[in-house]
């Protein structure tokens, strides 16, 4: 099912597989997509661009996704932007400490598409005009 809105969506995954079959579902949907291959690089990306989501990996390089969602909480304007932390990990405590740190949603990685499909929908309700 397609979303009906077009958002500006940063995708953080340090995994090619992954990154590309998200960045590919995700512009099929009708969404602009930047990515980046680490924290660092998804933080400065964020940083640069302000997107309207962001989907990013627990366990990456140079920054975690905990350290990256916690930089976006003391941005005024990124600490908006809903965050989707991806991992591998389906451990209780890791999906209550990025939820208490300020994600939007966790996902367990491998995802349903129609998972992302109903966040989309969810985090990125439809505005006039798009």
């Amino acid at each position: 099912m397609k979303a009906n809105i077009v958002a500006s969506i940063l995708v953080i995954e340090d995994e090619t597989p992954i990154r590309e079959n998200l960045m590919r579902f995700l512009r099929l949907e009708g969404h602009q997509v930047t990515v980046a291959v680490d924290g660092q690089a998804g933080l400065d990306a964020a940083q640069a661009q302000a997107p309207e989501l962001i989907f990013c990996d627990y366990l990456m390089p140079r920054m975690n996704g905990f350290q990256v969602l916690q930089a976006m909480q003391r941005d005024s304007v990124l600490r908006a932007v809903p965050f989707v932390v991806l991992s591998a990990s389906a451990e209780p405590e890791l999906l209550s400490d990025a939820l208490k740190l300020g994600a939007s949603a966790y996902v367990t990685k491998p995802f349903q598409l129609e998972q992302l499909a109903g966040l989309l929908r969810s985090l990125l309700p439809a505005q006039p005009g798009r």
